[in-house]
């Protein structure tokens, strides 16, 4: 048990409960959801495009639309939730989510289809900022990083159950106009789930002392949720609101915005791009494989190379430091591009490729896919907390249609070579943004903002005054 303190304090010090393992669980179901509906869409759309007859283009307009519709939920949502409170949001998100998908199944053709994979996206692009940021106000000093990392790992997860799902209904003989719309409407599941948990949360503790001067009811709630570990006094400084005024007009914030927004546009370019074109670029380097056996090596690439990318970033974040963790999976995974570019005749020799594809995903999971997600939900002050995440995520996801859309394309024009290495220049742009972030590991939240809490302090009692 932690000596009594107020909420803020307690928090940060207290010691690994399963209260903090419960919250967990229940932001990471929905990040698993968001990461399955997402990224299953890639294989799909290779039965989609040939009962559908689909253009190129069109195959990239169907991939990318629920990216764009993430944008517009990652800001309307991240917003809100500063706005009106975290708890009113959760589980709203998830049942958006939930309907689109199970929408997207009974599509009965491609307009429909991509109606309803925008509907589903705003409620992914919701989810963002809900889930990180719930996560990072309940974490602690020492090991946010970690808690945050495993909210995120549920992509993991996610990304490895698409194809499992798909070989699975591939190689039933399924008919193949059936067998896309289970593999869609299959992500309704798991969201049924993060409703009923996300429902029974609390509301964030730290917003409920600091910016709603609600201490004692969020003592209350935190000791009931931790089941009396985490003992809590009833008093905490009230910081109250900064106005989205301020915030965008405060040079610090702008460039930490510039900073979390600017470097995971640039990560989701490059992931998106190839994540949901992975079958595509199967293709390319084995035009003879089958389906099965193209989903079967996506499959083995998450498995080997992704899945312990996430396991070791979650496992050493805190100790390595956000923001170095960054700065190494950036640099790593743009040389693996770069070699998938330039290296004569690789992108026909399916060993070599996969390793170095395998070594790119690695890194990309060791590094910024991990890293974008924890730094926005911890550089930015209580009241803006989920505005600043939304609006990072959602300009990251504008990034990711523009991978998703322009792949395949430019892969016609330019070939898979000419398209990686522009892939590997966006790594670069990505390790010198980073460059501009401050190291969060270690250091608690509210002294990260500690100017701009102060700011928000200062409006209050002069509206207070008036």
């Amino acid at each position: 048990m932690t000596e009594s303190r107020n909420v803020t304090n307690a928090l940060n010090e207290a010691p690994l409960g399963l209260f903090h393992l419960r919250a967990v669980l229940t932001a990471g179901l929905g990040f698993f959801t968001d990461a399955y509906d997402l990224f299953i869409i890639g294989a799909a759309l290779v039965l989609i495009k040939g009962q559908w007859h689909l253009s190129g283009s069109m195959v990239g307009l169907v991939g990318s639309t629920t990216l764009i519709a993430t944008f517009v939920g990652a800001f309307v949502f991240g917003r809100l939730a500063d706005v009106v409170g975290r708890k009113k949001l959760y589980g709203l998100e998830a049942a958006i989510m939930g309907v689109g998908a199970l929408l997207t199944a009974f599509s009965p053709n491609i307009v429909w289809l991509i109606v309803f994979r925008f509907i589903m996206g705003i409620g992914i692009g919701g989810d963002y900022p809900v889930s990180a940021v719930l996560m990072s106000e309940y974490a602690n000093v020492r090991d946010r990083g970690k808690l945050v990392g495993l909210v995120f790992s549920m992509q993991a997860l996610g990304l490895i159950t698409g194809p499992i799902v798909a070989v699975a209904l591939l190689a039933s003989g399924m008919n193949d106009g059936l067998a896309w719309r289970i593999m869609l409407g299959l992500g309704a599941l798991p969201a049924l789930a993060v409703i009923y948990f996300r429902r029974k949360m609390p509301e964030s503790p730290r917003f409920q002392a600091q910016v709603l001067g609600r201490a004692r009811e969020a003592a209350q709630q935190l000791r009931v949720f931790s089941n009396n570990q985490v003992h809590v006094d009833e008093s905490d400084s009230r910081t109250g609101r900064m106005t989205f005024g301020q915030f965008i007009s405060n040079r610090r914030t702008l460039l930490t915005l510039l900073g979390t927004a600017g470097t995971w546009f640039l990560f989701d370019y490059a992931y998106y791009g190839n994540s949901i074109s992975t079958p595509l670029i199967m293709k390319i380097i084995a035009p003879h494989a089958s389906l099965i056996q193209s989903e079967a090596w996506s499959l083995m690439i998450f498995a080997i190379a992704a899945v312990p990318g996430y396991i070791l970033a979650f496992s050493s974040i805190d100790k390595i430091g956000h923001k170095k963790l960054q700065l190494i999976g950036f640099t790593a995974m743009g040389l693996a591009f770069l070699g998938m570019g330039v290296i004569p005749g690789i992108t026909s020799m399916v060993v070599p490729f996969l390793v170095l594809y395998g070594v790119s995903y690695f890194f990309a999971e060791f590094g910024p896919n991990t890293t974008t997600f924890i730094l926005s939900a911890e550089l930015y002050p209580v009241s803006m907390r989920t505005t600043g995440h939304g609006i990072s995520a959602g300009v990251a996801k504008i990034g990711a249609f523009i991978g998703v859309f322009l792949f395949p394309i430019l892969t016609k024009s330019l070939g898979l070579s000419g398209t990686l290495d522009i892939t590997f220049a966006f790594a670069v742009l990505g390790v010198l943004l980073t460059l501009v972030l401050p190291e969060p590991a270690n250091k608690s939240m509210e002294s990260l903002t500690e100017k701009e809490q102060e700011l928000q302090a200062s409006a209050s009692r002069v509206s207070a005054q008036a």
